[in-house]
């Protein structure tokens, strides 16, 4: 706790930022805020896209796809305790009516949404974004990925 000029306590939920986007590792800013602190979480989480090398359009130029390494795990197991832990620390700071929201394609979104189950989180619903404009099918070997999924959860069965 904390004076301020008038010499009133200030708490630390308080002094805590406001309006302001933090930057850093998400697990350790969320598990850095008091608990049940924030009304909702939204999350784009890494899809673990599992691109086996290039992906090469049909005049042979290469498509820029998400290969960075925030999006690299080493298997299922390494991606499922990820998942684990950053909802483990979502759900730690969401108010008791608060909710999740979490988009992923079918890359991640049904282990995503077991995780969420496995924790207690209630899920509410589920919105398929359309993309209009969807990433062509470039190898001939799936439907074109023309929608991704947003599952809306709160905190658990009793959340409004």
């Amino acid at each position: 706790m904390t004076k301020t000029a008038k010499s009133r306590t200030v708490s630390p939920v308080e002094q805590m930022p406001l309006n302001r986007v933090l930057v850093g590792d998400s697990i350790a800013l969320m598990n850095s805020l008091p608990p049940e602190f924030v009304d909702a979480v939204f999350a784009d989480p890494p899809y673990n896209l599992q691109l086996g090398g290039d992906l090469l359009r049909p005049d042979n130029s290469k498509v820029d796809g998400v290969d960075n390494d925030w999006d690299k795990f080493t298997n299922f197991a390494a991606y499922d305790k990820f998942t684990h832990d950053w909802l483990k620390a979502a759900r730690r700071i969401l108010k008791p009516d608060g909710s999740l929201w979490v988009i992923g394609s079918y890359h991640n979104i049904f282990r995503v949404g077991a995780s969420l189950q496995d924790l207690g989180f209630w899920i509410l619903n589920d919105i398929v974004w359309r993309k209009s404009n969807p990433m062509p099918n470039f190898r001939g070997k799936r439907f074109t990925n023309a929608h991704e999924t947003l599952i809306w959860a709160g905190r658990d069965q009793k959340s409004r």
